[in-house]
């Protein structure tokens, strides 16, 4: 028996609390990180960050060449790639001058539209950005969420946006919960439904199938 995403959700929520996503001072750092974490795990990217903190700014950043950019987010990797996105996506950005709010004053469809059609933005890092940087309700598609949903007993669609509106046609459409729902199956994979799960106390225990392939 499959059990609701809300109920997932609350049963999360209860247990893990609020987990104020996405880690970064500001949207724009966020932004950045999203890119950085391509192919790689949060570590490396912290440790890019560290390296490319005075220059965290869209401004700053531009003054760059894309080879010094490269080096300083080496330890995120194929950091010659991730300079050259990092800067096609400030070429994006620039249109809008670097302004937040504005861009948070389109319509999310076509906001999407925009950040695809970015040289090296997919779909979970298009959404990531809707999501945290320029608040919009998306469900976002990650390894983690297939792992836990599967286990659970969903069999999700393998199109990534068959699943995503799965999901969102379930719940209601509010920012916050779509917030709180990718930081929470974040914490839930790194605590308990790892590739080899920890299923001691896990707060999902009682309605999960354990499927494990």
């Amino acid at each position: 028996m499959k059990h609701s995403y809300q109920l997932i959700y609350d049963k999360l929520f209860d247990y893990y609390g609020p987990q104020n996503w996405w880690p970064a001072d500001t949207p724009f750092e966020m932004m950045v990180g999203s890119i950085l974490v391509q192919h790689t795990n949060w570590r490396n990217v912290d440790k890019a960050l560290t390296k490319v903190k005075a220059y965290l700014d869209p401004e700053r950043i531009e003054t760059l060449k894309t080879d010094e950019l490269a080096q300083l987010i080496r330890s995120s990797g194929f950091f010659n790639i991730k300079a050259k996105r990092i800067k096609t996506y400030l070429e994006w950005f620039k249109t809008y001058n670097y302004d937040i709010e504005r861009v948070k004053m389109k319509n999310k469809q076509e906001l999407r539209k925009e950040l695809l059609n970015i040289k090296g933005i997919g779909r979970e890092t298009a959404d990531v950005m809707l999501l945290y940087a320029f608040e919009q309700p998306i469900f976002v598609v990650d390894a983690y969420a297939r792992r836990m949903f599967y286990r659970l007993g969903h069999d999700m669609p393998k199109s990534y946006d068959v699943f995503r509106k799965q999901v969102e046609k379930e719940l209601p459409n509010k920012w916050t919960l779509y917030n709180e729902y990718h930081a929470l199956l974040v914490e839930h994979a790194k605590r308990h439904c790892k590739a080899t799960p920890i299923c001691e106390g896990c707060p999902l225990y009682d309605i999960c199938e354990q499927r494990l392939d």
